[in-house]
């Protein structure tokens, strides 16, 4: 699925974990990486532009879209579809980018169902409490949806050590330079091999056990919980 390095990564972390501000610092440092949009029948909000922010289509569109098998993945909450147009994307893989598709656990599972190959970060907050207070800071939620987030967001953690990589966003410009030096050893490593074989991504926390039962704790401030995605021993 790769030609001249270009790959997809599923990027998908608990809302307020800090996806967009990543991507936006990935985005303005490398030219090569570029963020898939989805499609969603839903109304545009204020200042939302269509192909920007959305493809912004009708039920029945979308509808279409899924029978014709054009859509790489798609759920539906509520009243409204959402989901990745599928041409778009291998456009780009094919053009050697980098495809981020920021997407939700579920539609991760429908991507790697397709495509074995593709590449997946998890993207954790320090702790359920740092989650709740920026959630809280954005002061656009409603005590409800803080609640039904933080409970959304413990079930994502529990899927976590189904990615490659975890990056804890303890310190913003640590989590942008894991995540950029990930993006980067898999490109340098497709331009260099035929194929994805035998590549070592990273240490996964699979034994951070505690992290996930006590979600609750704040880790210190000199603690590097990150450990830059990448120590195993084997550098």
């Amino acid at each position: 699925m790769s030609n001249v390095g270009g790959f997809l990564l599923i990027f998908s972390g608990p809302s307020g974990s800090g996806k967009d501000t990543i991507l936006h610092r990935i985005m303005e440092r490398d030219d090569k990486t570029v963020v898939s949009v989805s499609m969603t029948t839903r109304a545009p909000r204020e200042g939302e532009q269509d192909g920007k922010d959305y493809f912004f289509v009708t039920k029945e569109e979308f509808e279409d879209h899924i029978k014709n098998g054009d859509m790489l993945e798609w759920a539906r909450y509520g009243e409204n579809y959402y989901g990745t147009p599928k041409a778009p994307i291998l456009n780009w893989i094919n053009e050697g980018k980098t495809v981020v598709l920021e997407i939700e656990v579920q539609g991760a599972d429908k991507i790697r169902e397709q495509f074995p190959d593709v590449r997946s970060m998890f993207l954790m907050p320090p702790s359920l409490h740092v989650l709740e207070k920026r959630l809280r800071a954005r002061k656009t939620n409603t005590e409800e949806d803080i609640k039904r987030r933080l409970e959304t967001a413990k079930e994502e953690i529990g899927r976590a050590n189904d990615y490659d990589y975890i990056i804890v966003n303890n310190r913003l410009e640590d989590a942008v330079e894991d995540a950029m030096e990930i993006i980067l050893r898999h490109r340098r490593h497709l331009r260099e091999n035929d194929s994805g074989d035998e590549f070592y991504y990273g240490y996964q926390y699979k034994d951070e056990v505690e992290y996930i039962n006590e979600v609750a704790r704040v880790l210190p401030p000199v603690e590097d919980f990150s450990e830059r995605g990448l120590k195993d021993g084997r550098e």
